[in-house]
């Protein structure tokens, strides 16, 4: 029984394997996540009792796929979301560099006791959560690459790396309380 789905999954993959990373490459405009979305649904394929005895197992590898590369999406632009409020603008739109001009030594003070939160925010993550951010943000690792040396999947990765982020901007604005004029509430006369 073994043979015949191993059989059925080979031949599933020599023929459709190009056409699927082809297809998710156009959808995810980038064609690393559109190997490892190929990849992920043909192990779905795999983890099936009796893959071939589906109808129609290619139309049903490209759903698998769809749905895959949909979540990707949808994590991607919720991560970009995240990263865009997670950037200080200065009055005309543009980011705050505090060494731009000469840095006020208040300026410098306050950035260093808000490094050293972060820093200790960092230490509160858990093993996995934190060993992702630093692999991502100290190393500079790609997902992928992050997924491969920690052994999880690429999705887990971007869950690992989201929580850090909140957590991390979550401890820094419960010591930092921002000073943006939209988060305060409107006095009553």
């Amino acid at each position: 029984m073994s043979d015949k789905k191993d059989e059925f999954l080979a031949q599933l993959v020599t023929e459709h394997q190009l056409a699927l990373q082809k297809y998710l490459a156009r959808k995810l405009d980038n064609p690393e996540d559109a190997s490892e979305v190929a990849q992920e649904a043909f192990l779905r394929l795999h983890r099936m009792e009796q893959p071939q005895q589906l109808d129609n197992a290619r139309a049903y590898l490209f759903q698998v796929a769809t749905n895959l590369a949909v979540d990707q999406l949808r994590r991607r632009r919720l991560h970009f979301r995240f990263i865009k409020l997670e950037k200080v603008h200065n009055v005309d739109g543009e980011p705050l560099d505090i060494n731009a001009n000469a840095a006020s030594p208040e300026q410098i003070l306050d950035a260093r006791e808000k490094l050293t939160r972060l820093y200790a925010a960092v230490d509160e993550l858990p093993f996995k959560v934190k060993q992702a951010f630093l692999l991502h943000r100290k190393n500079g690792m790609s997902y992928s690459a992050i997924a491969q040396e920690m052994n999880v999947s690429v999705s887990s990765v971007e869950k690992y790396i989201l929580q850090a982020l909140k957590h991390c901007r979550a401890s820094l604005s419960s010591h930092y309380p921002s000073n943006n004029e939209f988060d305060e509430k409107p006095k009553q006369d």
